[in-house]
């Protein structure tokens, strides 16, 4: 009979939105965990969390605090990973980081389970988290790459406030009631970057998330065209992407265009969708459904719909990809990470 092998878990950033979650499902998918250490900022050391029926004190995060632990999820953003990951990982943890500070680092595995699991094996140390609209795209379009090949995507998104953390939230939430009733909106969070402007969200889109590059893209949309790339290990792919805030509160919505290499059949296509792992095609234009934030908000999988030919060249797609952008596009993202790194060390 086998015996489940037991893992010291950290979790940094356990106070913050996508820790939560991963608490959440770690107690939810009953995770094989000894010891849970949920570590934050100094500001939140002292605090209680429940999991399962146990209640967990939060502690600083410090470079001391990876003694014994086996694998560490990160997410309180880059700045606090660079610092920590390197300690961790000297400490014996496997670390799954969920902020860009390793994505790109070309020793650092960049992760989606339904794409390129096999890359796990070839961690140091690190295993990177993609962002939140690069991990539902690339789920999609995976069964795609492997039965056609793919030249080209053309991405654009509509992304939940939640992908800017709790105060956009509030303030989308702030700036509607300020609208409704007459007064003016006004904006602090939004756009997320180092310049003193800021644009309402409330019944708004916003075209910029992240600070802009020099060549005209934001941080966000090079994420999506850099890491897309090196998850399909494919440095042909011809990627291009423009990325939009709107007022939704959680679940990122893209509209992809993308052209294959090969000749395909759309009812192929759907059939290859909707037997893909982690998909879930919801596509019946004559009954109205399609993917929706709302209906994706709360759920792991990414729902893929709207695919059709494009007019103007036979080869190539169109479709409508959304999910969870604090799931699929975080937390779950990388508890999947952790799940096949115990199976992988299952005792017998």
């Amino acid at each position: 009979m086998s015996n489940q092998k037991l893992f010291n878990v950290a979790v940094v950033g356990a106070t913050g939105a996508v820790g939560e979650q991963i608490i959440r499902l770690l107690a939810e998918r009953d995770f094989p965990v000894n010891e849970l250490k949920l570590l934050s900022s100094a500001r939140s050391a002292g605090t209680k969390k429940k999991f399962k029926d146990r209640e967990i004190t939060i502690e600083e995060a410090t470079p001391e605090s990876f003694k014994g632990i086996d694998i560490a999820l990160f997410s309180a953003g880059g700045d606090i990973s660079r610092k920590l990951v390197p300690h961790a990982v000297e400490q014996g943890a496997v670390c799954i980081d969920n902020t860009s500070a390793f994505r790109m680092d070309p020793e650092t595995p960049l992760v989606v389970p339904e794409v390129n699991i096999d890359k796990i094996s070839e961690h140091k140390g690190v295993i990177a988290n993609p962002n939140c609209s690069t991990i539902q795209m690339v789920a999609a379009l995976k069964p795609l790459y492997d039965r056609y090949g793919i030249s080209r995507i053309i991405v654009s998104t509509y992304q939940a406030v939640s992908g800017a953390g709790a105060k956009a939230i509030q303030e989308m939430e702030r700036q509607s009631k300020e609208v409704l009733e007459g007064r003016e909106a006004n904006p602090d969070i939004l756009p997320v970057s180092s310049l003193p402007v800021k644009h309402q969200i409330a019944f708004n889109a916003i075209p910029q998330i992240d600070k802009f590059t020099e060549n005209g893209f934001t941080y966000e949309e090079m994420k999506m065209i850099d890491e897309t790339k090196k998850i399909m290990s494919d440095a042909t792919l011809e990627v291009t992407a423009t990325c939009v805030r709107i007022p939704v509160v959680y679940g990122h919505s893209e509209s992809v265009y993308v052209e294959l290499k090969e000749d395909f059949e759309v009812a192929d296509v759907k059939s290859l969708l909707a037997e893909a792992p982690g998909i879930e095609l919801v596509d019946s234009p004559e009954e109205q459904l399609y993917p929706l934030a709302t209906d994706a908000a709360g759920k792991l999988e990414t729902f893929v719909g709207r695919v059709r030919r494009d007019l103007s060249n036979p080869r190539a797609l169109n479709m409508w990809i959304v999910s969870d952008n604090l799931l699929k596009g975080a937390a779950w993202n990388a508890v999947q990470i952790a799940e096949y790194i115990a199976i992988e060390q299952k005792e017998v």
